[in-house]
């Protein structure tokens, strides 16, 4: 599976310090993940999957890689698409 587009969303409000933007990774031109977070964590940027609350206060991954080579992919090419988007290049919500 190959990666072939990264769409960036603005996060609302500026209260959320962490939490630069949303995206959208579109893989082979036919399937869709909505919803990552890039997030500027103590270590530097990383991607967050999108989860679910549970019952017990836990998040879980509702989709995430099996392979600690995809999870570097997706990250590698979001934060790099983020690191050169222009602002007008991140659409609002």
């Amino acid at each position: 599976m190959k990666i072939t587009d990264v769409r960036l969303r603005a996060v609302k409000g500026e209260n959320e310090l962490k939490l630069k933007a949303y995206a959208d990774v579109t893989f082979d031109e036919c399937f869709v993940i909505h919803g990552l977070k890039i997030i500027d964590g103590q270590k530097g940027m990383f991607v967050a999957m999108p989860s679910r609350k549970m019952p017990d206060g836990e998040y879980k991954d509702i989709v995430h890689p099996i392979t600690p080579e995809l999870r570097k992919e997706i990250t590698d090419t979001v934060i790099a698409k983020f690191n050169k988007a222009k602002p007008e290049e991140i659409t609002e919500e």
